[in-house]
């Protein structure tokens, strides 16, 4: 055991995690938020919503579908000149984070607008037959009353990040996948494409854990 231990570079690893952290969590919260910007639009525009617009709700939804049809590692070649553009390179954590916006910011919006169907109807109507603007039925109704399952949304496009981060690190954006490849599965070092792996999986079970926990807290249902 000790053994195997000396032959993980502590440092290396370090680093490797933490661009992955990186990755994850800042392209995260940029996606939670278009997505669910992106999600209310969907859900206010259609046929029965709050601001009912087919033509701008066809749109949005032609757009979403076609963003999630794209494999991840498409949309990583596709937006290198936009990320070289933005970042000014194509290597390294940063330069993954457009690509990794851009596919999961649709797939958040889409369980967004799963979240707010579950509301139940009745509450809205209510909220309007009390005088309450649109705005404030958005705000102070279905956001709220939507939380636990945005909340258990955020979680497993969190966990889709991870695997994102993974993709993105084989081709040069770092982190514990760019390790696992170059190291691990490049040089033939299991030790290094075993600790990788298992710093992922601890990563995704984190993540998992500690959203199921604010689910539980919130959820009053």
């Amino acid at each position: 055991m000790n053994q195997l231990l000396e032959q993980i570079n502590v440092d290396q690893m370090i680093i490797a995690l933490n661009e992955t952290l990186f990755m994850t969590f800042t392209s995260l919260a940029l996606s939670v938020v278009f997505g669910l910007i992106i999600g209310v639009l969907l859900f206010s525009t259609q046929s029965e919503g709050l601001y009912k617009n087919k033509i701008l709700n066809a749109g949005t939804d032609f757009i979403i579908n076609v963003l999630r049809a794209i494999p991840f590692i498409i949309i990583l070649i596709l937006v290198i000149p936009f990320t070289k553009m933005l970042v000014g390179t194509m290597l390294g954590a940063k330069a993954a984070i457009p690509s990794l916006v851009i596919a999961a910011t649709p797939f958040y919006a889409r369980l967004a607008v799963i979240a707010f169907t579950e509301v139940d109807k009745g509450t809205i109507e209510a909220s309007k037959a009390m005088g309450a603007s649109r705005f404030e039925i958005i705000t102070k109704v279905l956001i709220p009353e939507a939380l636990p399952a945005l909340v258990s949304g955020i979680c497993v496009t969190g966990i889709s990040l991870v695997g994102y981060t993974a993709m993105a690190g084989a081709i040069g954006a770092g982190g514990l996948g760019n390790l696992a490849y170059l190291y691990g599965f490049a040089r033939r070092d299991n030790v290094v494409l075993f600790s990788s792996t298992v710093l992922v999986i601890i990563i995704v079970f984190v993540i998992q854990g500690i959203g199921d926990y604010i689910v539980k807290r919130i959820d009053k249902r």
